[in-house]
């Protein structure tokens, strides 16, 4: 009789413990399962797929040839730290004209500056001496544009150019980044048939008056940085 109490006890007894232990191990079942999956999922999280080539001077013609079939806005606004400018892309010299829309969509020249002034002659800007700015040139890739100078536009008072690679002289660029406004009384026309003309101020002269006046250094870079805030189309 004894012995059936006793192995009674110790029956109940283990069959007590083995349920605490089940319990126990529970939770941290679920915290590794937890765990696991986040682990997994967060690599799928931050992969980014291109939506578009990485440009060379071997795709960039054929890319922006078929861009502007598709792509035939025209008109975009600089905000600056001095003010908005207003400018009219002519559909003439399409390539230049879509590859600024193109950067404008990629939003390339948010937080750029305007990099070269020089009072009573002109404007430049695109460029930075940031990381970011060549971060981003980094992924949109190396690549340059032909001249397009016969079109019969000048240099005239608020045009917007951008330099052709092949000019070798203190204003070029050789870079699609980049762009120039004039801002000399009178027009620059010794720069007509060097660099090519793709649009014009149609409001804020003003403003790129105002940028044109700031104080520079030896390299008319300007003393203080002047950025170039948002630009985005309007039409």
């Amino acid at each position: 009789m004894k012995f059936k109490l006793i192995f009674c006890f110790l029956f109940l007894l283990l069959n007590c413990e083995d349920k605490k232990s089940k319990k126990k191990n529970t939770p941290e079942t679920k915290v590794e399962i937890t765990t696991e999956k986040t682990e997994k999922r967060s690599p799928k999280a931050t992969i980014k797929k291109r939506e578009f080539p990485r440009l060379t001077e071997k795709n960039a013609m054929d890319f922006f040839l078929e861009y502007d079939k598709h792509h035939k806005e025209n008109k975009v606004r600089i905000s600056t730290d001095f003010g908005d400018i207003d400018i009219l892309l002519y559909n003439e010299t399409k390539f230049h004209r879509s590859n600024f829309i193109w950067l404008t969509k990629q939003k390339y020249f948010n937080n750029t500056q305007f990099y070269r002034v020089i009072d009573n002659f002109m404007v430049q800007a695109g460029n930075s001496d940031e990381k970011e700015t060549s971060r981003k040139r980094h992924y949109i890739g190396k690549y340059l544009l032909p001249p397009d100078t016969k079109r019969g536009f000048k240099h005239d008072r608020g045009v917007i150019s951008m330099p052709s690679s092949d000019i070798d002289n203190p204003h070029k660029l050789a870079s699609p980044y980049e762009f120039f406004i004039v801002q000399q009384k009178g027009g620059a026309h010794f720069l007509d048939g060097d660099y090519t003309i793709f649009g014009h101020v149609i409001k804020g002269m003003d403003v790129v008056d105002k940028i044109a006046g700031v104080e520079t250094d030896d390299a008319d870079w300007p003393n203080q940085n002047i950025y170039i805030r948002d630009v985005k189309i309007i039409e």
